[in-house]
């Protein structure tokens, strides 16, 4: 464990923001952790759990403990001709499970090759793309609770995974330090390849592998989304926002060819970058502060920006879509 203070997250946040935190506290064993944590009486509201940094916006200094937890190592607890879960250490790179899963012949997520961010936010965000989410993979969670100075486990269920969401974003938001976690693939992938362009890439690439679909999903990706070291940015900004089926069919009269996504009987998930760059967004910025030209549901820091000009665009673009659509959109990044 390594324990600094007055740290700079400017290297831990892919908008490359400086912003400092009053201790920033790395750690690579659970023993260490609940040690750290078992000697200060740690309020939630004090801390900080980081990972890759690809959802975070830092407006100002954090005052108070983040964590960088970075348990290693896959560990394949269970197996059979079906399925197989494997145990991953939160500090993992998410991306880099994926090329490995994809590699065993393991399916599930292959749809999310390309995510920035590490595997212990996965269960945190239920991050998701092209059809599918993360949560429908996980079977258990382990953390250490800081509250209680004690190592917890989670299954599924308990973990309440919604549309980019989870219970560790409300109830217990920052009060658990996720150390490892579990996902059951298969061996006898069912591949999805409905949503987007991705049926006509991994069709144009011959035989449907899940190594196709990682490839032509990064291929995808790669073609409008900007590498966070070259134009930094945190991905998605925005959450597509999730609307009753009768004011998405009053909005498709009014925009024909507007892009709508099924939910349920009752309700569609509209795409937000399509209503951000229809109310003219593409493209355009505030200082520093910019919506990428290929991709509008993305910012992105030109250089410089601080966290407030990021932060004062995306409450225009926000503020524009509602008068344009009358949508209101929600941030998918946490803004600090």
């Amino acid at each position: 464990m390594e324990i600094y203070e007055n740290f700079n997250l400017r290297e831990y946040n892919t908008f490359h923001i400086d912003a400092a935190c009053k201790y920033f506290v790395r750690c690579e064993k659970e023993e260490d952790l609940l040690e750290f944590v078992g000697s200060y009486e740690l309020k939630p509201e004090e801390v900080l759990i980081l990972g890759g940094g690809s959802n975070f916006l830092f407006t100002e200094d954090f005052d108070g403990v983040v964590f960088y937890p970075m348990m290693q190592g896959y560990e394949i607890v269970e197996e059979n001709e079906h399925d197989v879960l494997v145990r991953v250490g939160s500090g993992v790179v998410w991306d880099d499970f994926v090329a490995w899963a994809v590699e065993h012949g393991y399916g599930g997520i292959e749809n999310l090759s390309l995510i920035p961010g590490h595997v212990g936010a996965t269960p945190v965000q239920n991050i998701g793309a092209y059809g599918v989410e993360a949560g429908e993979c996980i079977a258990m969670v382990e953390a250490v609770d800081i509250v209680k100075a004690e190592k917890v486990k989670f299954d599924a269920s308990e973990c309440r995974f919604g549309y980019r969401d989870s219970i560790f974003k409300h109830e217990w938001k920052n009060r658990h330090v996720v150390t490892y976690v579990t996902f059951r693939l298969t061996r006898q992938p069912v591949f999805r390849l409905q949503y987007g362009s991705v049926r006509d890439e991994v069709t144009r690439a011959g035989e449907v592998t899940l190594k196709a679909v990682r490839e032509a999903i990064i291929r995808i990706r790669e073609a409008k989304l900007p590498d966070v070291n070259v134009l930094p940015n945190a991905g998605s900004f925005f959450k597509n926002p999730v609307v009753e089926r009768k004011a998405a069919d009053a909005l498709l009269a009014d925009n024909p060819g507007m892009p709508i996504y099924p939910v349920d009987d009752e309700h569609v998930k509209l795409a937000a970058g399509w209503l951000i760059e229809m109310s003219g967004w593409k493209g355009k910025g505030i200082g520093n502060a910019a919506v990428h030209d290929k991709q509008a549901l993305v910012l992105v820091n030109k250089g410089g920006a601080s966290g407030i000009e990021i932060a004062h665009l995306a409450n225009e673009i926000k503020k524009s879509v509602f008068l344009k659509f009358g949508v209101w959109l929600e941030p998918e990044v946490y803004v600090i």
